[in-house]
């Protein structure tokens, strides 16, 4: 049985390019999905299939919390 663990993952097409920042619970599987095109939706429209960036979070309540803070404000300000 595998454990759960919630992390955050940001996602980019390019070098400064665009950047998908996400939370699961299964960083391994997300990652494959997003780099191969799994699922529909923002990475597979953008090509998002580069991870940059990501953290291992206690758990889902503080990953959301987490992911929330990095998407607001400017981009700049809130790479790491």
């Amino acid at each position: 049985m595998q454990v759960k663990q919630p992390a955050i993952d940001i996602m980019a097409n390019k070098r400064n390019g665009t950047i998908y920042t996400g939370v699961t619970s299964d960083l391994i599987k997300r990652v494959y999905e997003h780099k191969y095109g799994d699922v529909p939706g923002f990475t597979q429209e953008h090509g998002c299939k580069f991870l940059v960036y990501y953290e291992l979070i206690e758990d889902m309540i503080s990953a959301i919390a987490r992911e929330k803070q990095l998407k607001g404000g400017s981009r700049k300000r809130n790479w790491l």
